[in-house]
């Protein structure tokens, strides 16, 4: 198994044909390292925008990319051949430090080839991801490059930054600290499914009426009291979560109770709080039923 380390740059282009902002690759950088992880080669290019004519000032002032060096590179299908030829026929899998990159790098197949699929990916795996569950960081937290080699004893300014066979270089030494025998469980094979939970779009639920909301969620029975709180403030849609308020009929507890139903690939994260009503704030008017 060979591990190719990828990076990309890119520069924030407007497609007039779909009237939409994409994220059109400028370089590819990326490191080989072989199973011993020591590396065997590096390979890195300028892609000659077909999007974005010029690039924007934010990106050359991270970067230090010119557009002369955009002009100077060479179209994406050329570049894309040859990346796919360095890699050649070695089982591999690619790593990127995020995800971000790797949607980048379909979403450019997609719009300027009009293939779904990027014929060179079969194996992947996020790198940050793996850091940080080494580390015990977690993984909501979106550790940094440049974090994660302070994080492991490096100084990272010994490598230049924002450059993509730079970046490259400092993630594969940053995966050199942390890679063990457990990595295979990492990979994921780059099937239908990969591209579909790729791209899905996380989202909570807005209808009350949904099969996907657990209506035996949607009650309040009060702590202390144990007796079914009377709703007197119908149940609402607000900020991700159905909102309602009620009041226990023994004790006079009012409080506001939250749900969320939040759907994701391959499962529903459900979240509930209760909050209770200070004495202070106005009384609610009492209303009947749901929403």
């Amino acid at each position: 198994m060979y591990y190719i380390i990828m990076d990309l740059e890119w520069n924030n282009a407007f497609v007039h044909r779909t009237k939409s902002f994409m994220n059109e690759i400028i370089e590819v950088g990326a490191v080989m390292l072989n199973e011993e992880l020591e590396e065997i080669s590096e390979f890195s290019c300028f892609v000659k925008s077909r999007i974005g004519k010029k690039i924007r000032s934010n990106i050359k002032k991270l970067t230090h990319i010119t557009n002369d060096d955009m002009r100077s590179g060479e179209p994406f299908e050329s570049v894309m051949k040859k990346f796919e030829d360095w890699i050649g026929n070695r089982e591999n899998v690619i790593l990127t430090w995020g995800n971000s990159d790797i949607r980048v790098i379909i979403e450019n197949f997609r719009l300027l080839t009009g293939r779904e699929t990027v014929p060179f990916l079969s194996n992947y795996t996020d790198v940050q991801r793996y850091f940080q569950i080494k580390r015990n960081i977690p993984v909501d937290k979106q550790l940094g490059l440049f974090n994660a080699a302070e994080d492991v004893g490096m100084d990272p300014n010994t490598f230049s930054h924002h450059r993509a066979l730079d970046d490259s270089l400092l993630t594969a030494e940053c995966f050199r600290r942390v890679r063990d025998d457990d990595f295979e469980r990492y990979i994921q094979p780059c099937d239908k499914t990969f591209y579909e939970r790729l791209f899905f779009k996380p989202h909570a639920i807005s209808n009350i009426n949904s099969p996907l909301v657990d209506k035996s969620l949607l009650n309040y029975t009060c702590e202390e009291c144990g007796i079914k709180g009377k709703i007197i403030k119908n149940w609402r849609y607000s900020n991700q979560y159905f909102r309602a308020t009620y009041v226990c009929p023994q004790c006079g507890k009012q409080v506001r109770v939250a749900v969320r139903f939040k759907k994701y690939f391959d499962c529903l994260d459900t979240r509930k709080t209760v909050t209770l009503i200070k004495d202070d704030e106005p009384p609610m008017l009492i209303q009947n039923g749901l929403e």
